[in-house]
């Protein structure tokens, strides 16, 4: 009995726990040791990271001078070329016609018209107008065109006579209406009756007036040649009341030259007639240029001209009319006038133009100068001159080497000047330094 209690006695409070008991605290401390260890490398690799992007960052002085130097010099060159030079002008023109008329709405109503309506318009800016034509319609009554360089300016009636009843039966004759056995200048029947025809086949009736006559045994008109006339009715002669054809100025527009074209259009159907009506153009079409006074004396008769309108983009050519003061302005514009004087360029295209350039703003580049065949030239920015009153170019040969060749100038234009070589040689598709400032001093040839 005394044994068993000896070994009681000699065991420590732990001997009695399981094994798997005493396992866990070691196996605790295990995990702790591994958690510190992988925290220790994911910071060693955080901080190769940090100071990886830093080293991309953060740069010496002597590597910032590096890489925000500028690049190497480089020479700018340019080919000797053999061409014919020309020395061009750039300036600003209108297309015109040699005609230019403003047909008016005045005295376009009738006796028993209250408002002057416009009640038809019978063209477009851009239509192409024919004699004979209707261009409106005021309260009823046409505007019509006919040929003629003579503007309307008084109603035709029957016993006129003048020039512009000559012009009416010439427009009316072209339009196949003749004047019978009027002669040249007389309003008489025969043209009153063309006048009459033509209302017709346009769609309308002719304007009359109303008049008087004495009919004598069946004969019209007054009293017998040498009598007075008669204060009462005799025997045999009646009166009677006649009409007549008139033809108002108001109603027929004379034009001078073919073609004929529609300008702009201010009428509006359905309402009242304005003063302008539209305005009409005649004859071939031509460009009237602007000039200051410093670019006058380069521009002379002969000129070669390349037009160009801006709206529609299309190309023409043309020749130098003539040169002159362009005429001066009124109103607001003429004081601005008196401190510059203009001058006025006319060109004639060499083929008609098309009607899209009618009344459109141009561009024109005149060939003021030009040299006698094809000739030696490069690029201004190529030429220098010396302290010593030589010109220069640098010419570059293989290797890169330059020499300097010294040349005799010619004239100018676009860009170019001709050259001619006083010493060394020069040819075409050699290479020249432009920009002689800013290239690098010569490794060679003449100083």
């Amino acid at each position: 009995m005394t044994e068993p209690t000896a070994m009681a006695k000699a065991r420590t409070p732990g001997d009695d726990a399981p094994s798997h008991r005493r396992a866990a605290p070691q196996r605790g401390g295990l995990v702790r040791r591994r958690r510190v260890l992988i925290g220790v490398i994911a910071g060693t690799v955080a901080l190769t990271g940090v100071g990886a992007g830093a080293a991309t960052v953060l740069k010496s002085p002597a590597q910032v001078a590096a890489e925000t130097a500028p690049p190497p010099a480089d020479v700018l060159t340019a080919p000797v070329e053999k061409k014919v030079l020309s020395a061009s002008l750039v300036t600003r023109g209108k297309v015109a016609a040699s005609q230019r008329i403003d047909v008016l709405s005045a005295g376009l109503s009738g006796g028993d018209t209250i408002r002057p309506v416009v009640t038809k318009v019978k063209v477009k800016p851009g239509d192409m107008v024919k004699p004979g034509s209707v261009l409106a319609e005021v309260a009823g009554r046409p505007v019509l065109a006919l040929h003629g360089p003579l503007p309307a300016y008084r109603n035709l009636t029957a016993g006129g006579v003048g020039q512009d009843v000559v012009q009416l039966q010439q427009a009316l004759a072209e339009l196949g209406y003749r004047r019978g056995s009027d002669p040249s200048g007389t309003f008489g029947p025969g043209t009153q009756h063309a006048v009459k025809s033509f209302y017709e086949a346009a769609g309308y009736t002719a304007p009359t007036t109303a008049g008087t006559k004495m009919e004598v045994a069946g004969k019209p008109g007054a009293d017998k040649p040498g009598e007075p006339p008669s204060s009462g009715s005799p025997s045999g002669v009646t009166a009677g009341t006649s009409t007549t054809v008139v033809l108002p100025a108001s109603e027929t527009v004379f034009v001078s030259d073919a073609p004929v074209r529609v300008e702009s259009v201010d009428a509006v159907v359905g309402a009242t007639a304005a003063e302008k009506l539209m305005t009409i153009t005649a004859g071939a079409l031509g460009v009237d240029g602007t000039l200051e006074s410093y670019q006058k004396d380069s521009v002379r008769p002969g000129q070669k001209v390349d037009i160009f309108a801006d709206r529609s983009g299309g190309r023409a050519v043309g020749t130098v009319a003539s040169v002159g003061r362009a005429p001066a302005p009124s109103g607001k514009e003429a004081g601005a006038a008196e401190a510059a004087q203009r001058f006025q360029v006319k060109i004639t295209p060499d083929r008609p133009l098309p009607a899209e350039f009618a009344g459109q703003d141009v561009r024109l580049t005149i060939n003021a100068a030009s040299s006698d065949g094809a000739v030696l030239v490069v690029p201004t920015a190529a030429v220098s001159s010396q302290a010593d009153g030589r010109t220069t170019l640098m010419v570059v040969a293989n290797g890169g080497k330059q020499n300097r060749v010294e040349i005799r100038t010619g004239m100018s234009g676009d860009g170019y000047v001709e050259v001619t070589p006083v010493s060394g040689t020069l040819s075409p598709g050699d290479r020249v330094v432009l920009g002689a400032g800013r290239a690098p001093a010569p490794s060679g040839g003449k100083p």
